[in-house]
Order: structure tokens, then sequence, then C-alpha cells
């Protein structure tokens, strides 16, 4: 509660005040004392409230003019804790949002990369599995030699906390090898205008399996996002049944993610750099021993052996860059969140999707009918608008 209180020397509201003088020495920032200890430290008889009172200035407060009428603004804080007062300067306003363009900036291009790599080593060994675990095993040695370096602080985790991560990671795991499955069977641009449809699934979990209800605006913003990936469906030149599906269950798959980390990892103190980390080791372990009985080392050794003798040495350095450019855009994303509001975060995943699209098309020459791109459009901006509608 914020109230003004205008007063001068002569008659002040307060009857506590009354017939006293008061010397004040040089202006300066002071705290009075608590309306419980006052009456001890100053002699006053009377007060008129039971809750500290704290003074935001003291300039200009010179009772011995008797004539001069002071301003001061009163607070009433709360015992519980203590009055907090943030105050951004014109500079560091401006360097907060250069880093969260930067963050967006480096997220961005690293996906873009990532995507571009990650086609690449798709089309020569069509080995999604194993892809997809080599970016997970590359995120976490990475993380694991940060920590044992101490470039990157150590996260302070105990048991409950793997607890609670580990149906996270099990829905990542299944969003990340269904993404790339996808991949290798489709074109880039058509994954992620499936992919931009997580919208609609996050609200149609959300109502009819957790009953949580929304506005309007939001039921309305899935009419493009569904009518959009649809029509570029439809309307796909290399439609495979393998590749969508593979899109679609990548979808559900990360909407159940982010449902478990919100209920499972609420309270939890761990910045988005070892969050991250921490959820790439754990579906590491997960993924390895399905990857191993879904393909197996046979069937990599000759699937490797004829990409490199068809590349070059190349090709090594292809999967070495798609696995590490995987967790370094994930873990962009989520340091940005950190720093950033969730509106924030989704209109930037929104204009990632149209970067990665846009750039894959004229990298891969990808061919796309002006009915496909219009509908690529409409889901796009679907997206936009329930990011909006949400808030």
């Amino acid at each position: 509660m914020i109230s003004s209180m205008k007063c001068t020397a002569s008659s002040l509201t307060c009857s506590a005040f009354s017939n006293r003088k008061i010397p004040i020495a040089r202006p300066q920032l002071v705290t009075l004392p608590t309306i419980n200890n006052v009456e001890q430290n100053t002699g006053l008889s009377q007060l008129c409230s039971q809750k500290p009172l704290y003074l935001s200035s003291t300039e200009n407060l010179a009772l011995v003019k008797r004539r001069r009428e002071t301003e001061c603004q009163a607070y009433e804080a709360d015992r519980s804790r203590p009055l907090e007062i943030n105050i951004e300067l014109p500079g560091e306003e401006a360097a907060q949002r250069f880093k969260i363009g930067l963050y967006f900036a480096t997220w961005w291009a690293l996906n873009v990369v990532f995507n571009i790599y990650n086609k690449k080593v798709l089309n020569a060994f069509p080995y999604p599995w194993l892809t997809s675990t080599l970016s997970l095993a590359a995120g976490s040695l990475m993380m694991l030699v940060s920590w044992a370096t101490r470039v990157a602080e150590v996260p302070k985790v105990n048991l409950d906390f793997w607890k609670a991560l580990f149906p996270v990671a099990v829905a990542h795991t299944i969003g990340h090898v269904a993404a790339t499955v996808s991949m290798s069977k489709v074109a880039v641009s058509f994954t992620h205008i499936i992919k931009s449809g997580e919208p609609a699934f996050s609200v149609l979990v959300s109502r009819f399996l957790l009953g949580e209800a929304f506005p309007m605006p939001v039921y309305l913003s899935l009419l493009p996002i569904i009518g959009g990936c649809a029509l570029a469906a439809v309307t796909e030149l290399n439609f495979n049944m393998i590749g969508f599906m593979g899109a679609m269950i990548s979808n559900l798959a990360f909407v159940f993610r982010n449902i478990f980390s919100k209920k499972g990892m609420k309270g939890m103190s761990v910045s988005g750099m070892n969050y991250y980390a921490c959820l790439s080791i754990m579906s590491l372990l997960i993924l390895t021993p399905f990857a191993i009985a879904v393909e197996g080392p046979k069937v990599w050794i000759a699937g490797w052996q004829t990409a490199v003798s068809q590349i070059g040495p190349n090709f090594v350095w292809w999967v070495a860059a798609q696995s590490v450019f995987y967790h370094l855009y994930n873990q962009v994303s989520y340091m940005s969140l950190d720093q950033i509001s969730p509106l924030t975060f989704s209109i930037g995943n929104t204009m990632k999707r149209i970067s990665v699209i846009v750039s894959s098309i004229l990298i891969f020459h990808t061919p796309v009918q002006p009915i496909n791109a219009l509908g690529a459009a409409i889901a796009i901006l679907g997206t936009f608008l329930y990011s909006q509608a949400k808030q």
C-alpha cells in the first residue's frame, strides 16, 4: 500500500509528532526504525500504525525551516519481506536488450546450421537412431568436461531432482528421435512446417487430459495452425507417411515434456544450461539401449563405411558438426529462458522455424509449390497468433 503524505513544520497530520522539534542533519539516505521500536528510540508516546515505515527519500526534509513545506512518500511494508525497489538505468536496459538479441541471433544461427548438417548426415547415413544418440552423447561429453574443468558451475542436484527429471527425459528422448526419423524421410522444411502445429497438441492435451480451460481466442488461433499444416501436407511433393508421423509424434512428445517439466521441476533451482545438460545425460542413458536394439552396430558399421566411401572425410565433420550444434542450439534456447518471458520465447521460436524453413529450401533446392508455401505461411501465422492469444 502506497500513500502520499504532506506535512509542514508547524503541524503534522500524525499526532505523535506534534509540539516536538526534530533537528535534522545534512540530508542523507536513511531508514526509519520500525514502528514497534520507535517509541524507545525517539521517546515518542503515540504512533498510528503497527507496520514498518520506510521513506523513499529524505531529500528536502528540513524541518528546521518552519515555513518550508516538504513532500515525502511513505511505504507501508509487509513484515515478512523487505521493500524491493528495482531501478533500471537506461544503459542497463540497453545492455539487456542487446544481450537478448544476441541470444536470439545465436539460437537461430545454431539451429539453422544444425538442421543443414543433420540433413546432410541423414542423406548419406540413414540411421536416425544412431544420429540422435550421437547428438546427445556430444552434448553430455561437452558438459561433463566443462564441469570437470570448472568452466561451468557444477549443478547442486539431489535424488529428487533426478526422479522429477526422468519423465521429462523420456518425453524429450521420444521427441528427439521422432523428429530425426522425420527428417530422414522428408525435407527439413516439411518437418518444421508440421512441427509448427505443436501449439494445437498443447491445447488439446491440456484441455482433455488436464482439464485446463483456455479463452476463445486461443481456440480460434488453432484453426490456421491445423489448416495450414493440413494444406502443406496434402500438397507436399515428396510426402512420406513415416516422416509425417514422426513430426506429429515429436509434437506430442514435446508437449508432454513441457507439462512434466512444469509440474515436476517446480521449485528446482537449476540454471537453464545445467538443466539441459542433465536432461541430455539422462536422455542418452535412456536412448542408447533402444538405439542398439532397433538398428545395431552391424548396420552402423556397414552404413558408416558406405558413407565415408561416397562422401569422404567430410562425412566425419558433418557428423561431428550436427552433434555439437544440436547441443549448442538447445543449450542457448534454455539459457535464453532465464532472461526472457515465455511470450518472447514463443515468438522467438516461431521466427526460428521461419529461418530454418527458408534456409533449408534455399540450400537443398527443395521444390515448393505456391499452394504448399501458402499452407506453411498460414500455419506459422497461426503459431504467432496462438502465442499472442495465450497471454
